[in-house]
């Protein structure tokens, strides 16, 4: 008896990845060993990049406090510290918004906590 390959299930994985692959420049589209490597370098600079836009968004929302606290004349890690003593539960998010859009709700705030 020949053996079984199972040539349906095998060109649908080439198929696959040739797919994800679209859109690369030369071989990494259409050579199947080279785009895979590509599809995998891929995965993994969009697993890290997951982790970096949290970074990122962390520290702008950092930013953006620090620079609306200061025109209140004080540092952003002393604000924090005092929020904290205050008892006001607002992550950085929050706050960095109601300083990006709410001047007024965010000059309350840092009142409140002076």
């Amino acid at each position: 008896m020949p053996r079984a390959k199972n040539k349906v299930a095998s060109r649908a994985r080439r198929k696959k990845v040739l797919k994800k692959a679209k859109g690369n420049f030369g071989r990494r589209k259409n050579v199947f060993t080279v785009a895979v490597n590509t599809v995998e370098k891929g995965y993994n600079h969009a697993y890290i990049g997951r982790k970096i836009k949290k970074r990122d968004f962390r520290a702008l929302w950092i930013q953006r406090i620090n620079a609306a606290v200061r025109e209140h004349g004080m540092s952003y890690s002393v604000f924090m510290n005092k929020l904290k003593i205050a008892e006001i539960t607002l992550d950085r998010k929050a706050l960095a918004e109601i300083a990006f859009s709410d001047s007024e709700g965010f000059k309350a705030i840092v009142d409140k906590v002076k």
